[in-house]
């Protein structure tokens, strides 16, 4: 019986050691899944449908049947003036996104391009709409215009970034070099300390570096810099000084995944009204308010952001130092208690818990240090590469359709650099657009000339072509009308053709997460069902990321949902699988690795939803050799498109996919492979945030 028990006991061992990996990995890849599922939820809802939302806005002199008209359509929240002027006081406190005033013989419509770029995009044509039918002249006016650094309004969502990311990872290193010891009295100081060098750094970069605002705002900005990282970094220790490893988790859930969608970089009052409440509560909207009414009016409307900022920073403060008292007064009751039943000096120590030496301590701060180090890095390549690639999108070599010749055509070339192509006729102008070999058209007859524009290719740059050819019609005494085409319709609900590029997000991070989640529960950067297991998860999460988008959110058409599961799922597997190759190479730094190719290099120079033409040289060049532009385009093109223009793209995506799969599997039956030291919150915590773009 002994000899049967000892013969049963190893294999009954192992297949428990089996079992238990199993169900480690089983929860490694679920609690991917559920965090990818959130991050698309989050994102895509809050901002795929971005429309006036009870949005502030004036009115002065008699009541107008304009007025009237445009508050029956767009969801406007009227506030009455006695006088032009007081309107635009309150304009220049940065409390109202328009006016309208009401004349004698014409009205006056002041637009307010810093409050929001797309609210005035959306206001401005439906008041001129609008009074054009009941025939009421207008003159438009412009308060507040965006400067040429900042043409769109997007430097405030993006000193976001580095500044929110900065400080999540700031707490994050800390926490990891000191071991846990989230609560250390010594720990504000540290990370005050850092926030205020992040803060210059950021400053530096995106002011006198970057040229995304003038120089007059880098000292204004720099405190405010500086509060909105302390509030994040003092926040984030105090939750983890609370709820230890899991607070990462739970940081990254509330200030990232939660916080970041109503963030409001493109209009607080464009945002669902439940994010807006949500954000109201929460750092991300607060900072982006707080930077723009720096920037573009004067600090005036910053009394609310400043105080939630500071609730947050000094709440994180005293929450610090109240477990550092409470701890050490605990750990030394302990020792006292130890003394009374043991005399021994070893038996005063508490139990695990060696006494602390200079060296220890000495090693202790070098590892802070470094931390702060690799943070301050990352943070910097925030600031640098997400500001250099979007802060002031300029059309380069747009491509351009005409029939015939125009002096139309030759006024706005003065204006937008295009790629022109002639075509015999409006058929083959459209059927190239059908084809996404051009973004736009000019059909010319004699003095009459049509400008087609394609909404679903770009959110900006139907716009963009309109405002140019208008001019330059104007300029040539032409007449012009302006025609939309596009050969699949936006979805209802997004009409800025943003949703490919906001579930991009999620499938990138879902990636890499499931990769590095995967490798904290097997201890290993490689195993011998890792390969299949990454391809079972990336086949799961694009289902998840498909289902929700297309038919919860209504983010597609439903036509499209079949052919965008296999492309997701595609996405996904491409980006774990060379997370997975480089992790095996280079150990858990390969995470790190991964994130600076696929989100700092990969994402910038995708082109979003604003589109290529419109990225710098070094970014445009950068994109097609990385997956994120690749992946946009294969996504945005099979949708909106019906495939045209994706082969380039799908074979670059499985490329990568492909080589990284066969050295994958190659790595993965090595038996000989050293143990990695990792934990899962621990590691789900550094991949969450990166990549979350509010």
């Amino acid at each position: 019986m002994a000899r049967q028990l000892t013969d049963v006991t190893p294999a009954a061992a192992r297949r428990a050691a089996r079992h238990a990996v199993t169900r480690k990995v089983a929860g490694a890849v679920g609690a991917v899944l559920v965090l990818q599922a959130l991050f698309a939820l989050c994102f895509v809802s809050a901002q795929q449908l971005l429309v006036a939302r009870d949005m502030p806005f004036g009115v002065a002199g008699a009541p107008s049947p304009v007025v009237a008209a445009v508050a029956s359509k767009l969801g406007l929240a009227l506030s009455d003036y006695p006088s032009q002027s007081a309107a635009m006081t309150a304009i220049n406190q940065g409390k109202l996104y328009g006016a309208y005033v009401t004349g004698g013989s014409s009205d006056t419509l002041i637009v307010v391009p810093a409050k929001s770029f797309f609210a005035q995009t959306e206001l401005e044509p439906a008041f001129l709409a609008a009074a054009h039918k009941l025939g009421r002249p207008v003159t438009v006016q412009t308060a507040r215009p965006f400067p040429p650094s900042d043409p769109v309004g997007g430097v405030t969502g993006l000193l976001l970034l580095p500044l929110l990311i900065g400080g999540y990872l700031a707490a994050v290193l800390v926490f990891k070099a000191a071991r846990g010891t989230a609560a250390a009295p010594w720990r504000a100081l540290i990370l005050i300390g850092y926030a205020l060098l992040g803060a210059l750094l950021t400053d530096l970069i995106a002011g006198p570096g970057i040229g995304a605002y003038s120089s007059s705002h880098f000292w204004p900005l720099l405190p405010c810099f500086w509060l909105v990282t302390s509030a994040v970094v003092l926040a984030a220790a105090a939750i983890q000084g609370l709820a230890g490893k899991m607070g990462t988790l739970l940081v990254a859930a509330l200030f990232i995944v939660v916080g970041g969608p109503p963030a409001g970089g493109a209009g607080t009052y464009l945002l669902p009204v439940y994010w807006r409440n949500i954000g109201v509560a929460l750092p991300p909207q607060n900072a982006v308010s707080l930077i723009r009414n720096v920037i573009y009016f004067g600090g005036n409307d910053i009394t609310t952001p400043l105080i939630v900022l500071f609730l947050y920073a000094a709440a994180g403060v005293a929450v610090i130092g109240y477990l550092g008292r409470i701890r050490p007064a605990r750990a030394a009751a302990a020792r006292r208690q130890a003394d009374l039943s043991d005399a021994s000096p070893e038996a005063s120590l508490p139990p695990g818990k060696p006494a602390a030496s200079p060296p220890g301590r000495r090693r202790a701060m070098i590892a802070i240090v470094a931390a702060l180090g690799v943070c301050a890095i990352m943070q910097c390549l925030f600031a640098t590469t997400y500001m250099s690639a979007e802060h002031a999108p300029a059309a380069t070599d747009m491509p351009f359709g005409v029939t015939g010749s125009s002096p139309v055509l030759t006024a706005a070339e003065k204006t937008i650099s295009l790629k022109v192509t002639k075509y015999p006729g409006e058929s083959a102008a459209k059927n190239a657009i059908d084809q996404a070999q051009i973004w736009g058209a000019l059909i010319t007859s004699g003095t009459s000339n049509t400008l087609i524009v394609v909404p679903s290719i770009s959110d900006l740059a139907p716009l963009d072509l309109a405002v140019r050819f208008e001019d330059a019609a104007k300029s040539t005494g032409q007449k012009l009308t302006v025609q939309q085409y596009a050969p699949v319709p936006l979805a209802a609900k997004d009409p800025f053709g943003l949703v490919q590029g906001l579930m991009l997000i999620p499938l990138l991070i879902g990636g890499y997460m499931s990769s590095t989640l995967l490798m904290a529960a097997t201890g290993k950067a490689a195993g011998r069902w890792r390969a299949a297991t990454l391809a079972g998860f990336a086949i799961v999460a694009g289902l998840a990321v498909d289902v929700i988008v297309c038919f919860w959110l209504q983010g597609f058409p439903s036509s499209k949902f079949w052919i965008v599961w296999p492309i997701c799922s595609l996405i996904t597997a491409a980006v774990a699988f060379v997370a997975a190759v480089l992790q095996k190479l280079v150990g858990a730094a390969g995470t790190l690795l991964t994130i600076i190719v696929i989100i700092l290099l990969g994402n910038p120079s995708s082109g979003g939803a604003t589109g290529v033409p419109y990225l710098p040289t070094f970014w445009r060049d950068l994109g097609p050799y990385l997956p994120p532009r690749n992946a946009y385009i294969l996504l945005h093109h099979t949708i909106y498109f019906n495939g045209h223009g994706t082969t380039e793209a799908l074979t670059v995506l499985l490329i990568y996919f492909g080589v990284a799969m066969v050295i994958l599997g190659v790595l993965d039956w090595r038996r000989s492979e050293p143990p990695v030291p990792a934990d899962a919150a621990e590691a789900a915590a550094m991949a969450v945030p990166i990549g979350a773009t509010p």
